[in-house]
């Protein structure tokens, strides 16, 4: 009790004191400030004039007005019942400029800083930029960059901000080690990460560069790594970065713990649904009893079983591995896992609606156009895949999502498409050079999205030491809202000859084409073309065959072509097969008479990662109607179909003037495996081994002594090395003719280089 009252009497007099210092407040008298206006003072100070102010009324308002971050000093003082608010402003900023910074883009500086030009100067605000700025050098890998900022005042109260900066050398990641692997050694496990270390020659990569974003991910990949290799146990216990005291080298070490092998023992499907829903195929399945334990394959047959349960209507099934693990006996043994594909009956799906974001210039209808699958359809996975992939080969956008959510009910799905357009038109400037045209530029204007409707206009010249080229097109890909595309081309071109042939041969004329889908792989074109070929500048000392020709000669054509495409991605396709059989006739008009077949086909198959193999076959065969077939249209190959040989290096040939003549029949076929050579990913450098065969064979027109025309093979092996450069693609080949005539025209090596812009 004593205590008590002893606490109250404290309280009363600090009542007393705090009321004896509240002071009647008449007027009050704002002195200092420049930009903001008494009125907005006055408002955070939140004292009016005509009443008391407590010190705690006085202590609230003086830090209303410092929240503000306007002023740098603020005096609240009372004299004869007048609050006098003395203020110091902080200057406003006129300008934030940045000084040293080469590596990284001023604008992507900016982007970081909350402090800018109008802006109130505050030294905590400039702190928090400085620190944002120096996270995105860490980012880019420069930790030992130094940033100062530089305060320049300028007249009424402004300053300029000048962050100068010292970038400092980029940390690349000199060493990573491993501690605890048994299984595989450090260069294999390297080799799995997408970290690497620091190489001269990797100048245009950052995968040396130290990431702690890409430092997880590494971690990741080492677990899928051994996961896909028998090691179901294995964990990372530890993922460190040591940074030099020099501040420009890393190094990584990661402590595993790989634990024992596995193999797979009993597979089996466990299931509620139908017994012959589940019945999938052979291939579904990709693991067998005895393969090492692969969890890579799990989830690959995992997709499949969804993909084949999402054709039969079963959208929502979940599917989950179940493993039981008998541990290895010793060190030498392997484990064993049971696997039962566990699946979880859902409901038959349908398709509720469709809904597209994202598009800000390409119509809705153009989308839809490419879908698979309709609202009110049953749910298809394979169907909503192949959207997806018809939607990135349209080359609109630079990512497509598909997401599937529940519908109104749960036999009802909707899906959701989620795109990200990317610039469609361009103007490009091309450079480059080549061991068939020499030095060539190429200036392009293309919109392969006019208006949003999809439809292709482009325009183009080309010109190089052997070559002239005019080129307009104009393509709707959905001619009268069906699936049709119609196009027109007009061309105009001169190609010099005279090395190989002694002429020049000049081209100008058009097409119509009107094409339609056969089925989801097959399409079926027709078209038109007419143009008017003169052969011209024929030297006076060359072939009889080809002087006889002089002049010019015109054509008129009908033609059709069927092609198959199932490739995974037609710009860079990795797996799938491509197969196209072109037929024109001539005579409709013109002065050409003939009957023309012509094949290409391609097959590429994984083989490993980064590892391609692929196949390329070509024939054609041209037959006169009624009349020889001039060498304007004859068939010339080599370079590109055998190399090892000149353009038009084999076939036909007069041998007195050493000119080829060409041929009415041809075929080529090429074995090509692509490879990495060890190299960085991020570089884009692969090599090739190749094999090509061939032959150019039959002419009309052309007899006697002197002139050689024999169906004999020509063959050749190389080697070649390919790279993406960020200048253009380069590819250099180095190919070795085995099989070859005395009078054939050889080229050991073939390389071109370019760049578009």
């Amino acid at each position: 009790m004593k205590y008590l009252h002893v606490f109250a009497v404290l309280c009363a007099t600090f009542c007393a004191a705090t009321a004896a210092r509240a002071e009647n407040i008449s007027s009050i008298v704002v002195k200092g400030n420049e930009r903001i206006s008494q009125g907005a003072v006055l408002n955070y100070l939140g004292i009016k004039p005509g009443g008391n102010a407590s010190q705690a009324a006085l202590n609230r308002g003086l830090k209303r007005l410092y929240d503000t971050g306007f002023f740098s000093d603020i005096t609240l003082s009372t004299t004869n019942e007048t609050l006098t608010v003395l203020l110091e402003e902080n200057p406003s900023v006129n300008q934030v400029a940045f000084e040293g910074n080469t590596a990284i883009d001023t604008a992507d500086l900016e982007k970081e800083i909350t402090l800018t030009s109008r802006g109130i100067y505050t030294k905590p605000r400039v702190q928090a930029d400085l620190k944002r700025l120096l996270d995105v050098y860490r980012r880019n890998g420069r930790y030992s960059a130094e940033i100062q900022p530089k305060i320049i005042p300028l007249s009424q109260n402004r300053v300029n901000l000048v962050y100068e900066i010292h970038e400092g050398l980029a940390a690349k990641i000199r060493k990573i080690s491993f501690i605890g692997n048994k299984a595989f050694d450090a260069a294999d496990l390297r080799e799995a990460m997408s970290s690497a270390e620091s190489r001269w020659y990797a100048f245009l990569t950052s995968s040396d560069q130290y990431d702690p974003d890409r430092l997880r991910y590494d971690q990741e990949l080492l677990r899928k790594f051994y996961n896909a290799n028998g090691f179901a146990d294995f964990k990372v216990k530890s993922a460190i970065a040591e940074l030099s005291p020099t501040r420009d080298a890393f190094y990584l070490t990661f402590t595993i713990e790989e634990g024992p092998r596995y193999e797979f023992g009993k597979i089996d499907v466990a299931s509620s649904l139908p017994e012959k829903v589940t019945k999938f195929d052979e291939k579904t399945i990709l693991s067998e009893t005895g393969d090492l334990y692969n969890a890579t394959d799990i989830d690959d047959t995992i997709d499949r079983m969804i993909a084949q349960l999402g054709d039969r209507g079963y959208a929502f099934v979940d599917i989950f591995p179940r493993l039981k693990r008998t541990p290895p006996k010793n060190e030498e043994e392997n484990g064993t896992i049971d696997l039962t594909y566990d699946i979880k009956e859902g409901p038959r799906v349908y398709v509720e609606r469709i809904n597209i974001q994202g598009n800000q210039r390409t119509l809705d209808e153009v989308i839809r156009r490419e879908f698979r699958l309709a609202e009110g359809d049953a749910y298809s996975r394979s169907k909503l895949e192949r959207t997806e992939q018809r939607l990135n080969n349209l080359g609109f956008f630079e990512t497509v999502a598909i997401k599937e959510n529940q519908g109104s009910s749960p036999d009802k799905t909707d899906i959701n498409v989620e795109v990200a357009e990317r610039s469609t038109g361009e103007i490009s400037l091309g450079a480059g050079f080549s061991n068939v045209d020499g030095p060539l530029a190429d200036i392009g204007m293309r919109e392969r999205n006019f208006l949003g409707r999809g439809q292709d206009v482009r325009a183009r010249v080309l010109f190089s030491g052997r070559r002239q080229q005019y080129d307009l097109g104009f393509t709707e890909p959905y001619f009268l809202g069906r699936d049709i595309d119609a196009g027109i081309d007009l061309y105009k071109s001169t190609f010099e000859l005279q090395r190989e042939a002694s002429f020049d041969r000049d081209t100008t004329g058009g097409r119509l084409r009107l094409g339609y889908q056969l089925s989801e792989h097959w399409r079926h074109s027709m078209r038109y073309g007419y143009d008017s070929i003169n052969i011209s500048n024929v030297d006076i000392n060359a072939s009889r065959f080809i002087r006889d020709q002089q002049g010019t000669i015109t054509t008129s054509l009908i033609g059709q072509s069927f092609t198959f495409d199932d490739r995974d991605n037609r710009f860079n396709p990795n797996s799938g097969a491509f197969f196209n059989y072109m037929l024109d006739v001539a005579g409709l008009g013109g002065d050409n008479r003939f009957i023309r077949n012509e094949v290409q086909s391609e097959y590429y198959m994984p083989l490993a990662k980064q590892w391609t193999g692929v196949f390329f076959g070509a024939a054609g065969h041209i037959q006169g109607l009624g009349r020889d077939v001039g060498i304007d249209q004859r068939f010339f190959i080599g370079n590109q179909e055998l190399r090892g040989f000149e353009i038009g290096g084999i076939g036909p040939r007069d041998l007195a003037t050493n000119d080829v003549l060409g041929g009415n029949t041809y075929f080529a076929n090429t074995l090509e495996l692509r490879f990495p050579l060890g190299f960085s990913d991020d570089l884009g450098i692969s090599g090739a081994a190749f094999h090509d065969i061939g032959s150019l064979f039959g002419i009309d027109g052309v007899s006697g002594a002197g002139v050689e025309s024999d169906t004999a093979l020509r063959a050749s092996v190389g080697v070649g090395v390919a790279w993406n450069s960020p200048f253009g693609p380069v590819r250099v080949d180095f190919a070795f003719p085995y099989l070859k005539e005395d009078f054939d025209q050889q080229e050991v090596i073939r390389f071109n280089f370019g760049t578009r812009f």
